[in-house]
Formats: C-alpha cells, sequence, structure tokens
C-alpha cells in the first residue's frame, strides 16, 4: 500500500492507494501532520510514502515522518512520465506536476488540459507527444470574494452559490455573479482557446471547486476530485519501477 501526503494552502489530505484504488481518504489540518500519519500508519501497511507540499512546513517534521516510513518528496527533480518544457522548472509546483502525471498516465497520447479549481485556478496542458508546455494561474473563487471584501469599503464577504441569473439584482447577486460567472466564462473561454489550436482534447477538472463548477460548465469536461492524490500515487509507482 502507498500513503500519499498532500499538503496544500489551507489543509492536509492524505490518501492510502492499493495499486490504483483509493482504499482510504483523511483530510486533516497542517499541524497534525505527524500525528495522523501515525494513525494512518498504525492501520494500513504502508510500504512507501510519497510527500506534496505548495506550502513550507517544518524541516523538523520531514524528519520525524522519514523516521517512521520510506517517504519521497516531490520536487522538480523528481522522475516524471513526461517531458517538462517548462522554461522555469523550478518554479512549476509540485501539484501541476502531480496532475500532468495523472494526466499523461490516465490519457495517453492525447492532449490534455487539466483545471484544477481550489485556492487559484491553474490550467495546465501536455499533448499527445507527452510533453507539458505549461498553462495560466488565476485567482479561485474564494480568493475574489475574499478580494472584494478586503479591497473595497463597503463590499461584504461572501459565499459562492449557484447562479440563477448572471444578471445581479442587488449587491450581493452582483459580486456572485461577477466572481462565478467570471470564473465559469474563464474557464469556458481557456477551453474554447485550446480547443481551437488542438482539435482533439481532453478537459479535466479537479480541485475543491469541482463539484460546484461542473454543475454550470457547458463544455465536456472530466470531473475528479481526487485527480491530484491519484498524480501522486503514480508519481510514486513511476519511481518505484525506475
Amino acid at each position: 500500500m502507498n500513503l500519499i501526503i498532500d499538503i496544500g494552502n489551507t489543509r492536509v489530505k492524505a490518501a492510502v492507494f492499493e495499486g490504483n484504488n483509493v482504499v482510504d481518504l483523511i483530510l486533516f489540518d497542517k499541524n497534525r501532520i505527524l500525528s495522523e500519519i501515525k494513525k494512518i500508519l498504525k492501520k494500513y501497511s504502508i510500504t512507501e510514502a510519497i510527500m506534496s507540499s505548495v506550502a513550507k512546513i517544518p524541516e523538523i517534521e520531514k524528519v520525524k515522518i522519514q523516521k517512521l516510513i520510506k517517504l519521497h518528496e516531490l520536487s522538480y527533480r523528481t522522475l516524471v512520465p513526461f517531458l517538462n518544457l517548462y522554461k522555469t522548472p523550478k518554479t512549476l509546483g509540485v501539484d501541476r506536476i502531480a496532475l500532468i502525471t495523472n494526466a499523461v498516465t490516465t490519457f495517453p497520447n492525447q492532449n490534455v488540459l487539466v483545471i484544477d479549481a481550489g485556492s487559484c485556478i491553474t490550467f495546465d496542458f501536455v499533448n499527445s507527444k507527452k510533453e507539458y508546455l505549461g498553462g495560466a494561474i488565476s485567482p479561485g473563487i474564494n480568493m475574489r470574494f475574499n478580494s472584494l471584501n478586503k479591497y473595497t469599503a463597503n463590499l461584504p464577504l461572501l459565499e459562492k452559490k449557484l447562479l440563477k441569473d448572471f444578471t445581479g439584482k442587488n449587491t450581493k447577486e452582483s459580486m456572485n455573479s461577477g466572481v462565478v460567472n467570471g470564473v465559469i466564462q474563464e474557464i469556458e473561454g481557456v477551453i474554447y482557446q485550446y480547443k481551437k489550436k488542438y482539435l482533439v482534447l481532453t478537459v479535466v477538472l479537479t480541485g475543491g471547486d469541482t463539484n460546484f463548477l461542473s454543475k454550470q460548465l457547458k463544455s465536456s469536461i472530466f470531473a475528479n476530485q481526487n485527480f491530484l492524490l491519484e498524480g501522486l500515487n503514480e508519481v510514486l509507482i513511476f519511481n518505484k519501477n525506475q
């Protein structure tokens, strides 16, 4: 069994994989990483683990985890099953590396656009030759709501709601339309751009806002909230076989 640890901007996702199947999925705060990993290791017979972190964690935490289990830490140096043509590979987020790994593994020999809708919205494209070309990064839904509240004097802090009408009839509706409809149109627009250039395109939507957005997008997509975790597992499997 493999242990997958994804340390995000706000929380930690851990998953236990047996082969390609998720056996267990655990969510917890960043201040409980070591204690939660100990619980998981007591419950399951884990052979190796991989950790991906977009946020900094204390080095002493990593050392303690490494004493418990053989740990791979994903970085730009990690072996992956695609050619990275990003001009600044050292700056490419490890979450994006995992997403592209799963893209080329799940959809071999296809042009794939992976959209990760979380704290930020990332767009990552890999072509049918397994060449990663790059993508885009923009603010996520909650970040946009927080910005409207923080950088204005009178706009409230809102939570996202499904759109009933793109024309807001009051301030709250207008804010929700501006953010939610703006994100939807942005995603649809980016998909359209790629489809104009690559006639055959597979689109994957993942991240925390997957379920919320997938109901409102018109484009044909594969929605999978666990795409990143699956990608980390694929990276670990790939490196085991090298």
